[in-house]
């Protein structure tokens, strides 16, 4: 069984759940957000390749995906159109579920495309790099860049699940790795040194694919 760690917003509420496997089986732990047609995912052109054959074997319902350029410049005015026009294309409703599938960039992207469309929709959040299953999935930051700036036009949209898969750090380059972790080690300086302690003894280990490495005991 998953990990489960409760969000507690209230009404928006939500169960990040973390298991090595979970995009395979996510049929599972989504069947409650299921609206018995296809989901619509979206996702990448590199993550297209790897995870979603992957994820479409674990929903029992078709997927209708939706695979946009990989990378920052997809964080845009124009990306942020022309996914809203697919969607409605698709006759997404107010209560389907959208799937994010990628890193923080279609994190951010799905998150606020699903805001907006018809003035609210639900998605689910299934990061794709460390950095993004540490930060940028949960808490309900959305945005887009413009010109003046990173993510200056944006919105506080809760996923109704996050899934996160251990597995897919296996495909993220070590420089990928490293940024995840630098977050990790930044929550431990900011409020809690044993954490940080743990980080520091850990970190090499970790990185280098050691998963069997001491759990540190929240």
């Amino acid at each position: 069984m998953p990990i489960n760690v409760p969000v507690e917003l209230g009404d928006r509420r939500y169960d990040i759940l973390i298991g090595e496997g979970l995009i395979g089986a996510a049929q599972a732990y989504l069947e409650d957000l299921s609206h018995g047609k296809n989901w619509v995912v979206v996702t990448d052109e590199h993550l297209a390749k790897h995870w979603l054959p992957v994820l479409a074997s674990g929903l029992s319902d078709p997927i209708d995906p939706i695979i946009l350029p990989a990378g920052e410049q997809s964080k845009s005015w124009q990306q942020l159109g022309n996914l809203c026009d697919q969607l409605l294309e698709r006759g997404v409703e107010r209560s389907h579920h959208i799937i994010a599938l990628g890193g923080g960039v279609i994190g951010d992207l799905v998150g606020f495309a699903s805001s907006i469309l018809k003035r609210g929709c639900g998605f689910v959040q299934i990061p794709t790099t460390l950095l993004s299953q540490v930060d940028s999935s949960v808490g309900g930051k959305t945005a887009i860049n413009t010109v003046a700036g990173k993510n200056l036009v944006g919105t506080f949209h809760q996923p109704a699940r996050v899934l996160i898969d251990p597995l897919v750090l296996k495909t993220l380059p070590l420089r990928e790795l490293r940024a995840g972790y630098a977050e990790v080690v930044k929550y431990g300086l900011i409020n809690d040194p044993a954490f940080f302690n743990w980080c520091e003894a850990n970190g090499v280990s970790l990185l280098s694919g050691n998963v069997s490495a001491q759990t540190y005991a929240i």
